[in-house]
């Protein structure tokens, strides 16, 4: 139940039009509802401006099925990440219009309008072996309201490409900077714009990289000012946070 929702509730027993018992009955599952095996948080969105995301690891498919029915009651948008295709055709029944991206392993299901945001994000990555990370990052921030750009394959290595797309970093208002090997693209970038940066390591690289590890130290030594770092691989950290503050220049705007 949205805020909007809970003060049309309220009204309507102001003025006389809804019994108390029945608006009691509306928002006792409020603040969350127990199934047990999870607490699903119908009153997140009231809280951060977006509602709970499923994360599938390590839940059945049950489990998933369990939350996603109850969510959809709700009427809100619903997101799961990290689903692998296997889950999706399990539980695509649930929803006709539910939505499968492969590549950033997120399911989608729009039950409200989504309305797009003004201003802007642009996804870049080190190279096309980090698209999979952007394009959760993209998918993320698509589906909570951003216009998203993406500029791939600009990594150091051939720092021409990106120099070539240099206008760009300055006509959106904020970068998510995607890389593995030696991390390098985002200190880069925070060098090149005024625009804040949201690093995002990956896993891609030889040995030494450690599994992205390298990349994540090296982000978070940047000597570049104005470069925010998530975990490695964290796509959907990277696009939730982008549209954080995209949603809040949105408010301060309106």
């Amino acid at each position: 139940m949205t805020e909007e929702e809970i003060l049309s509730l309220l009204k309507k027993v102001k003025e006389g039009n809804l019994d108390i018992d029945e608006a009691v009955g509306r928002l006792k599952q409020l603040p969350f509802e127990d199934l047990g095996y999870a607490k699903v948080d119908h009153h997140r969105e009231i809280r951060t401006g977006y509602p709970e995301v499923i994360f599938c690891p390590g839940k059945t498919i049950e489990q998933i099925r369990g939350i996603i029915e109850r969510l959809l009651a709700k009427g809100t948008n619903i997101m799961a990440s990290r689903a692998e295709k296997s889950v999706y055709g399990a539980i695509k029944d649930l929803a006709e219009h539910m939505e499968y991206y492969p590549e950033a392993r997120t399911i989608f299901i729009q039950q409200k309008e989504i309305s797009k945001s003004k201003s802007r994000v642009l996804v870049v990555t080190g190279g096309t072996s980090d698209i999979p990370v952007a394009e959760e990052a993209v998918v993320t921030a698509e589906k909570l309201g951003c216009t998203v750009e993406r500029l791939y394959d600009v990594g150091v290595a051939g720092i021409h490409r990106l120099l070539a797309n240099r206008y760009r970093l300055d006509n959106v208002q904020v970068i998510i900077a995607v890389a593995g090997m030696e991390g390098a693209l985002p200190s880069v970038i925070g060098g090149l714009t005024d625009k804040p940066v949201i690093a995002v390591p990956t896993s891609i690289g030889y040995g030494a990289n450690f599994g992205g590890l390298a990349a994540l130290l090296a982000m978070l030594n940047s000597c570049a000012s104005g470069v925010g770092v998530v975990n490695i691989d964290n796509g959907f950290g990277a696009g939730f946070l982008a549209a954080t503050i995209i949603r809040q220049i949105e408010l301060n705007n309106s």
